[in-house]
């Protein structure tokens, strides 16, 4: 058992959920779990979020998060693992870069996938990682991803002359305009920013636009 910190600031021992509270299919009780945190996240950031708001969409008892995921933090933590291991199956490497960039924009605007989160986050940082294994693999994801640019750029996929540091975080913001200025989107489309139509005109636009970053060819 494990120690779960009271609002007083005592611990009790984290008990595993009544029999009747549990699901037959753990790892579906997982994943909906997953989901309904995502939303709630995304709708709220992490400081506004509630763990007994997340157990109401997922349909669950409140106790079976504390017990799968040792509570918000460590909900948190898994929405961040479960986006890593889909990127690294969705967008493969070797995908034209135009495309991987298309491909982002989708996936930010769907609430499903929590594009709202990664703002979320950048407005509420102190400065200070405050979980340090997370922050520890989402260095480590970033370090390869700058890798990856740097042979397209060999490659001539993209001109050599371009910082990768400093173009990964201006497509990462342009991939996430949707999501994070849906606003500003409605007011310029004339549309909402999560609409089918909206979503593919802009993926479509950024992808041309990514096009345009080719470098010379190589000799």
């Amino acid at each position: 058992m494990t120690a779960e910190q009271t609002p007083a600031g005592e611990h009790r021992a984290r008990r595993a959920p009544a029999a009747h509270g549990r699901r037959r299919d753990p790892e579906r009780t997982k994943a909906l779990i997953l989901d309904a945190a995502t939303e709630e996240f995304a709708a709220k950031g992490f400081a506004g979020a509630r763990v007994s708001e997340i157990a109401a969409r997922a349909g669950v008892n409140q106790q079976l998060i504390v017990y799968y995921f040792d509570g918000k933090e460590g909900l948190y933590r898994a929405i961040g693992r479960r986006w890593r291991a889909y990127e690294a199956e969705a967008f493969p490497a070797e995908t034209p870069f135009a495309d991987l960039v298309r491909d982002y924009v989708r996936a930010s605007a769907d609430v499903r996938l929590g594009g709202r989160l990664l703002a979320w986050e950048g407005l509420a940082d102190t400065g200070v990682d405050r979980d340090e294994e997370d922050a520890r693999e989402r260095h480590a994801r970033l370090r390869v991803e700058i890798d990856q640019l740097r042979e397209r750029q060999e490659a001539g996929e993209l001109d050599p002359d371009l910082d990768p540091a400093a173009l990964h975080l201006i497509l990462t913001g342009a991939a996430n305009a949707l999501a994070v200025y849906p606003h500003l989107a409605r007011g310029l489309f004339g549309a909402d920013a999560a609409e089918p139509d909206v979503v593919e005109h802009y993926a479509e636009q950024l992808a041309a636009i990514v096009a345009r970053l080719a470098g010379p060819a190589p000799e």
